[in-house]
This record gives structure tokens, C-alpha cells and sequence, in this order.
């Protein structure tokens, strides 16, 4: 990094100590703390209007821009986050409330080691800023650095013991293998609760799906059911139960579940997922419509320049379909991205498309960690079987 952008770093950390915390945070009151994200983005583009050039009220539409992205998937709030951001950091310099809007936005966009070689300039001049190792611990899981990840996390914990630092950690905990311990650090991310109910649900979601992958079918399903209940546009709660009636040989009820995430936020795995409930259930015509948008969406990719996709490639090694196209994605993918589940993907779809070899030596890696996911260990068998 070079020496001017250094010195800026020294200097927002100066600053931010010197105002303290409360400085970089949104002006909010209590009722547009506890609105809805829609409701918060027209408050504060309105008062944007009146107010154009004030950090804080930026900072908070960025917040609320980057959760309505979560919440829908919508990229497009990804750009306006990104455009509001841009301007952050052209007015004096910025904050460090910009700086990590930036983390967070390129993590979105899969610049995991830019944002891990930033936060950790970042956290040089503000060791006291927890998230700034949250982006930290962020950026090294995706890159697969794993015990760095676990030191960002606890630094991050012992600085802010929230519902953010909970769920960093019960994650970290289940993809290096103890499940348990994971299991115990997202209820308490639960307990700890958030302002926002969808925060709060995401974790439920989350430990839904520790209890799914560790047979806890039971547990799985009241987590996601109390997701749903605390904010019914959850899609990945509804995802969630889809499995667990799944996993219970109740195609039907699988299949509506599915419907319902799928009419939220139409990702692919939905896609997936729902043309083998539709053929299990001898429903073609619908199987087929699926299979469609599987193309449409592969389409898209190609015509917007998508040059990784894990969750596509994954769904077509599935289907033995478009096998180059899944090879091309996780190949341009795993330079950039060496967490075990890019192993993992990288190959089932080199298994796929016939490297047997080279499908075993990716398994492995995949494996290395212990990590109790399912799909690990069936990918896993069906890859040391082959000839």
C-alpha cells in the first residue's frame, strides 16, 4: 500500500478514536431504527435530497441499500451502495465507515483478496474497529486462510460480542469441523437479537441449517419455521424447509416450500432442486420449465460477462449438463476463491466432466477440515469409486 493512503488510514483511525464510535453511525430515531428496510431507504433518500453532501446520512443509506440487497438479491442495490461509496471517498478522504462499505461491497463482487490485503492495512491504524476484522475474517474464509480467519473473529469478538461477531464465529467453527461449538455460538447470535428482524432470522436460518447437515431434522425444521415466523420473506428459510421435507420423503410439501423461495429470490439452486422434485413427482411439463430458466440464467451469465458461479456450475455437474461451461466457471473461480466449498465444487464437476484424477485431489482438499457437510462426503464417494 502506498504511503499517502497509509497516512489516511492513521488519520481516520485519530479521528475516529477522538470522536468516538457514534460518529460514523447513522442519525437514526427509534421508529426508522426498527422500520422496514424499504421504508428506510425512501427516509433516508429523502432527507439525501435535502442534505447531499452529509457522510452520516449516506452512511445509513448504504446500510440500508447493502440490506435490501441481502434481503432480495437484487444487484442493482449493490450499485447504488457502490456509486454512494465512490462519492464517500472523493469528500475529504472519506471516513473508515467508507472504507468498510468498501470491504463490503467488493466482497460482494468477489474481490476477496483486495479486501483482505485493505482491512489488513485498516486494522494496523484501528486495531479497536471490529469491523473491520469482520471484513477481515470475511475475505480470508472465501480465500480458504483459515486460521487467519479464526484470529480476525475472535478480535472481532472480543471487541464487539453481538449478533455479528456470534455468527462470524459459529461459521468459522462449523467449516473447521466442530460442529457443536457452532451449533452453541449461533444461539447465541440468536439470543443476542438485532434491531432488524431479519438479521436476527438470518441466524435462525443459519442454524437451521447446522441442525439439517448434522441429521437434526426436528431442530431444523422449528429454526426455520421461527425464521419465517419472524420475517416471512426469508428465502432461505423457506429453502431450508423445503430440505427438511425433502430429507422426510415428503416431496409435495417440498416442492411448495421451494415455490415460495423460488418467488422471493430465483436462484439457481431453487432451479435446480425444483426439476428433480417436478420429475420425482412426474411432473415434466414443469421440470422442463425449470430446466429452462436453468439456461436463461446460464445465458444471461454469458451475455453480462460472468466469469464464476459456483452455485451454476454445481447445478449443471448435477444435471451432467453443459459441462465445458460448469469446467470454464469453477476454473476461473478457484484462483480467487479456496475455501473448502469451491473445493468441493471444483470437483464434483471436474468428476463430471470425466478428470477422475484430478477430481480426487480436489476432494481432498475439499475434506482437509473436517467440515460436516453431507455433500462433501457423498461427492466424496462417488469420486473415489471411479475408475
Amino acid at each position: 500500500m502506498n504511503t499517502g493512503a497509509m497516512a489516511m488510514f492513521a488519520a481516520l483511525a485519530i479521528a475516529g478514536a477522538a470522536r468516538g464510535q457514534e460518529a460514523f453511525a447513522p442519525r437514526l430515531n427509534g421508529a426508522l431504527k426498527m422500520a422496514k428496510t424499504d421504508q428506510r431507504i425512501q427516509a433516508y433518500e429523502r432527507l439525501l435530497a435535502s442534505s447531499p453532501d452529509d457522510l452520516q446520512l449516506q452512511s445509513g443509506l448504504v446500510s440500508a441499500y447493502l440490506q435490501k440487497l441481502r434481503e432480495s438479491a437484487d444487484r442493482t442495490y449493490l450499485d447504488r451502495a457502490a456509486k454512494l461509496v465512490e462519492g464517500m471517498l472523493e469528500s475529504e478522504g472519506g471516513t473508515f465507515a467508507a472504507l468498510r462499505f468498501e470491504n463490503e461491497i467488493d466482497l460482494q463482487r468477489h474481490e476477496f483478496q483486495m479486501v483482505a490485503e485493505r482491512a489488513a492495512d485498516m486494522a494496523k491504524y484501528s486495531p479497536s474497529d471490529a469491523g473491520t476484522w469482520g471484513n477481515l475474517g470475511d475475505a480470508l474464509m472465501e480465500l480458504g486462510e483459515y486460521r487467519r480467519a479464526g484470529e480476525a473473529y475472535t478480535r472481532m469478538f472480543a471487541l464487539r460480542p453481538n449478533l455479528g461477531s456470534y455468527n462470524r464465529l459459529a461459521y468459522f467453527r462449523f467449516v473447521t469441523g466442530d460442529a457443536a461449538q457452532a451449533i452453541e455460538l449461533m444461539r447465541e447470535a440468536v439470543d443476542a437479537g438485532d434491531a432488524l428482524p431479519e438479521n436476527t432470522a438470518w441466524c435462525r436460518a443459519e442454524l437451521g441449517d447446522m441442525y439439517l447437515k448434522t441429521g437434526k431434522l426436528a431442530q431444523a425444521a422449528e429454526a426455520y419455521q421461527a425464521a419465517l415466523a419472524q420475517f416471512p420473506a426469508l428465502h432461505r428459510a423457506s429453502a431450508g424447509m423445503a430440505k427438511v421435507e425433502a430429507a422426510r420423503g415428503h416431496v409435495e410439501a417440498a416442492i411448495r416450500h421451494y415455490e415460495r423461495a423460488q418467488s422471493i429470490v430465483p436462484m439457481v439452486e431453487y432451479a435446480g432442486a425444483l426439476e428433480d422434485l417436478y420429475t420425482e413427482a412426474g411432473l415434466t411439463a414443469k421440470a422442463r420449465q425449470q430446466r429452462d430458466l436453468i439456461e436463461t440464467i446460464e445465458k444471461l451469465g454469458r451475455a453480462n460477462g460472468e466469469k464464476t458461479n459456483r452455485n451454476l456450475a454445481l447445478v449443471l455437474a448435477d444435471h451432467a449438463r453443459d459441462l465445458d461451461t460448469a469446467l470454464e466457471l469453477m476454473e476461473t473461480e478457484i484462483p480467487m476463491r479456496g475455501d473448502v466449498y469451491t473445493w468441493d465444487a471444483f470437483s464434483w464437476v471436474l468428476y463430471k466432466s470425466g478428470r477422475v484424477a484430478e477430481a480426487k485431489t480436489a476432494s481432498a482438499r475439499a475434506l482437509k477440515l473436517g467440515t460436516p457437510e453431507p455433500v462433501f462426503y457423498y461427492h466424496a464417494k462417488q469420486i473415489a469409486s471411479a475408475p
